[in-house]
């Protein structure tokens, strides 16, 4: 009977571990994590979580017991080091796991601030696990000076909470403008205004000079050179994907750990998937970084562990939560040269984004209609007028008909 390992106890090495038994497979699966905690949710993380609307056992995925109820055995605070491919054998807690089939959901890792310019001082966070968030909640109290580097979903959502809180938070983003790598001017707009509204001084074209202090942060340089002084610092840089493990073991690596449309890796006894794993689409190849990317193509992955050899064509979505507002994302935007804004009811809006005249993506802030009859032409590959779209008397649901 078959034996399968998986190295990384995210979401992703969560559903698929789940997915296999659900599946029926009967032989022993191993799920090892570096962490202390089981599997857990981590979008709450930065936001109920840190504010202490959420416990901790209920961002777990499953109750801990749920693992040794389905057969699961689970390595919580182990460090897989290395991959023996001729034996088939994973080196982790300082024991050698034996494997016949081996998936590889090790997630990404968030990029951190330069030592040089002093982003190893006290007091200069990330946001990615449990940990970070536990060590930076002490130092969200009313009144106190943040900096938070990068204009992404990361930086912003963390500027919301902390803002909610009442401390006094700066945000630069040395870009041209917030959300430039992943969303069009318009939506910028939106969220610029939005964050301005509660009280972020939100600066961009300014970058990080430098931080200030001996042992802990006490202020920063900026490259404008204004000079603010500070309790606590997040960057929020964005993340890279978890690749060492695979590397190290003679992986391909493009952009992450390189599959095929399978989720197989160079090795045929390896697969992947999640926030680690590249993968072919349209043409090209993509990483995706997002909750349902980690469930679908993990899933998919334990599927074809099993025999099944589907092919994983993702239908991609993204949410962020800042404020009142929920951004709901469908479709990727890439290659966009044109975007239609529609207004909702109230302050809503959706963003429409065209190559031509074929509908590629769909921003709705506080516009869930707006995103759903979006989400679903781009799966039944329709694409709307964009006249008709920046109509706001037009009813999407008879354009989702035609």
């Amino acid at each position: 009977m078959s034996n399968i390992v998986i190295i990384g106890a995210g979401q992703a090495g969560s559903a698929l571990a789940v997915k296999l038994r659900s599946l029926e497979f009967a032989g022993a699966i191993t799920l090892v994590g570096e962490e202390a905690a089981p599997p857990y949710q981590r979008p709450p993380l930065s936001k109920k979580y840190l504010m202490g609307e959420l416990e901790l056992k209920r961002l777990y995925l499953r109750p801990e017991s749920f693992y040794a109820d389905n057969g699961i055995s689970l390595h919580l605070s182990e460090t897989a080091v290395a991959i023996d491919r001729k034996d088939k054998v994973v080196i982790a807690g300082g024991a050698a796991i034996p494997y016949d089939q081996l998936a590889l959901t090790t997630g990404s890792v968030p990029r951190r601030l330069p030592g040089s310019i002093g982003g190893e001082l006290d007091g200069v966070h990330v946001v990615r696990n449990l940990a970070d968030v536990d060590a930076m909640a002490p130092a969200f109290t009313e009144g106190a000076r943040v900096l938070i580097v990068g204009g992404g979903y990361i930086g912003l959502e963390a500027a919301a909470v902390a803002a909610k809180l009442g401390l006094q938070v700066t945000l630069v983003e040395m870009g041209d403008r917030i959300l430039q790598r992943v969303a069009a001017p318009q939506t910028s707009d939106f969220f610029r205004d939005l964050h301005r509204a509660h009280g972020v001084d939100l600066r961009e074209g300014v970058g990080l000079t430098r931080l200030l202090g001996e042992d802990r942060v006490t202020g920063a340089e900026l490259s404008d050179g204004t000079i603010l002084e500070l309790d606590f610092v997040i960057a929020g840089v964005g993340v890279t994907p978890a690749t060492e493990l695979a590397e190290a073991a003679g992986l391909t690596i493009d952009n992450g750990i390189a599959v095929d449309a399978f989720g197989r890796t160079s090795d045929p006894s390896i697969w992947s998937a999640g926030d680690c794993a590249s993968f072919p689409y349209k043409g090209g190849r993509i990483r995706l970084e997002s909750v349902q990317n980690a469930i679908e193509q993990a899933e998919l992955v334990a599927a074809n562990m099993l025999g099944a050899e589907k092919p994983y064509m993702p239908y991609p979505w993204f949410w962020s939560d800042q404020y009142d507002v929920k951004l709901q994302i469908a479709g990727l935007n890439t290659g966009y040269d044109n975007v239609v804004v529609r207004p909702g009811a109230g302050a809503a809006q959706s963003n429409w984004y065209y190559a031509g005249d074929t509908l590629l993506a769909v921003d709705a802030m506080n516009d869930p209609r707006a995103y759903m009859i979006g989400k679903r032409m781009l799966e039944q590959g329709k694409s709307p007028s964009p006249t008709a779209i920046a109509d706001p008397e037009t009813d999407l649901k008879e354009l989702l008909k035609a």
